[in-house]
């Protein structure tokens, strides 16, 4: 792997000042970066482990005071966020801060196709299309092959789109200019543990988070591999039912027939929330979405390949909440994430268990928050002639009620959107517009996921756009993620365009 003394060597010459978009300056700055790139991969960053953050953060800002960023570790217990910002101000000029995120999922290195997730490989497809890993040096080739991967943890979420801001810089640097607008950065360092810190780091550091507007480079492009503009975001709140059943659990053939079995329960309130089409059943629950003929179109406009999506996923049929996936997640889902009753296979026992419990993710939208569809789900439950209690029930409750359960309300984030006709979201487009080797922008009005943006955007008071820069098929959150040098590349010129347009908002 390439030392950092290697790396920081000067960057070949660029004709930027003529040719500011080409392919070729996009594919030399790529270049002059991947070593840097790769020795990041290197540094594990599961957010579990402090010390492990702590270099990155580190590496992190010595990157950044290399290229002329005034740094400062914002405290966050032993997890600091990095904060960055450009030194030359423009008065009176706009603000715009970039989010990203620094640490990554948990890692199981058996599953992974390569030594080790955190020794960053090269692979290429055969012409059976399958990977091989080929030497790291063919990423610094003449010509420069776009459809390589580097295949690493955290390659595309998120520490890619963090070296291509870094290489952008370069490129500036290179052509002799300064941003058009004034630029900050955030770099989470608990993004992928559902961004506990997220408010309490902001609030502190509100002085100097201050902005007009927030850039989020996070997630996937659209699978056409298009340029990708997204204008919100679903947010994500965690709830707990707990169905109870005996005090204690019993022998199945001393009481099978006799006592009622809490899983079996749980099983029939949870198909009552939802009909054979995958419609949440719980009153209320779509109430407050509306979509205009306008926003269906764009929703359509997104092309997205539903035939191939099926087969991508296994299923013959969609539910059908929207009429297409765009629509659907529009809407505020409830997705049962996990069942638990009692031990299964060689640990199971010939039991009435004692309780059975399902966790649930409701993904909201600005128009159904957390607390509104808890309250739905509350009523809900309620009417199929559950008492609710909290904690264990006492004598008391199992002597007054047949049904008890309890419903617990997590954590909980809101989702926030902007208008896809703002001023921000306009300029972001013809950013993308220009900059596009692939085709016109794909324009999402929501994304299903989830990211802080509700911290952010609640508490700087700031619009916001995410810009995914990565491909559609990195694997991120599983075994084998990858980022395809193509989408680094046109990522790179991407930052470029935008950092080089003036604000229109």
């Amino acid at each position: 792997m390439l030392r950092l003394s290697l790396i920081l060597l000067a960057i070949p010459t660029l004709a930027l000042a003529q040719e500011p978009l080409s392919l070729q300056a996009g594919q030399k700055l790529a270049q002059a970066s991947f070593g840097e790139y790769l020795q990041l991969l290197a540094l594990p960053n599961d957010a579990i482990n402090p010390p492990d953050i702590q270099k990155n953060i580190d590496f992190l800002e010595r990157a950044f005071t290399q290229r002329g960023f005034v740094t400062k570790q914002l405290a966050n217990k032993s997890k600091p966020m990095l904060f960055a910002e450009w030194p030359k101000k423009i008065a009176g000029a706009k603000t715009v801060l970039y989010y990203m995120h620094l640490d990554g999922q948990p890692v199981v290195d058996k599953e992974w196709s390569q030594p080790s997730p955190w020794q960053p490989v090269v692979k290429k497809r055969d012409s059976s299309n399958n990977w091989h890993i080929i030497p790291t040096e063919a990423l610094f080739a003449t010509p420069l092959d776009p459809d390589l991967r580097v295949f690493a943890r955290a390659s595309s979420d998120d520490k890619g789109p963090i070296m291509m801001l870094l290489a952008a810089f370069d490129g500036l640097k290179q052509m002799g200019v300064d941003p058009a607008f004034n630029v900050k950065v955030l770099l989470d360092s608990e993004e992928e543990q559902g961004y506990p810190s997220i408010p309490d780091v902001v609030t502190a550091s509100k002085h100097l988070l201050h902005s007009d507007a927030i850039v989020i480079h996070d997630g996937p492009r659209h699978q056409s591999e298009r340029p990708t503009l997204i204008f919100g975001n679903r947010g994500s709140a965690r709830v707990t039912l707990v169905v109870h059943g005996p005090k204690q659990p019993l022998h199945s053939g001393h009481f099978g027939n006799y006592v009622p079995n809490p899983a079996v329960r749980l099983s029939r309130l949870i198909a009552s929330m939802k009909d054979d089409q995958g419609r949440v059943t719980v009153a209320g629950y779509y109430d407050r979405i509306t979509l205009s003929d306008a926003e269906k179109q764009i929703l359509a406009d997104t092309g997205d390949d539903e035939a191939a999506i099926r087969r991508s996923t296994g299923i013959k049929l969609a539910e059908l909440v929207g009429g297409n996936l765009q629509e659907a997640i529009q809407f505020p889902s409830l997705n049962v994430r996990s069942m638990a009753a009692a031990s299964v296979g060689e640990k199971a026992s010939n039991i009435i268990p004692h309780q059975a419990i399902a966790e649930f993710d409701l993904r909201t939208t600005p128009e159904a928050p957390p607390n509104y569809l808890f309250g739905l789900l509350k009523a809900h439950i309620e009417q199929q002639g559950y008492r609710l209690v909290d904690g264990a029930p006492s004598d008391q409750d199992r002597a007054a009620y047949d049904k008890l359960a309890t419903l617990t309300l997590g954590s909980a984030g809101r989702a926030v959107r902007t208008p896809l006709e703002s001023p921000l979201g306009k300029w972001a487009y013809q950013s993308l517009q220009k900059a596009s080797l692939s085709g016109e922008p794909v324009r999402i009005r929501m994304m299903g996921g989830s990211v802080p943006t509700d911290s952010l955007v609640e508490m700087l008071g700031a619009p916001f756009v995410i810009v995914p820069l990565v491909n559609g098929d990195n694997n991120q959150h599983t075994f084998d993620e990858n980022l395809r040098v193509g989408h680094y590349v046109e990522g790179v010129r991407t930052i470029v365009v935008m950092l080089q347009a003036p604000p229109a908002w």
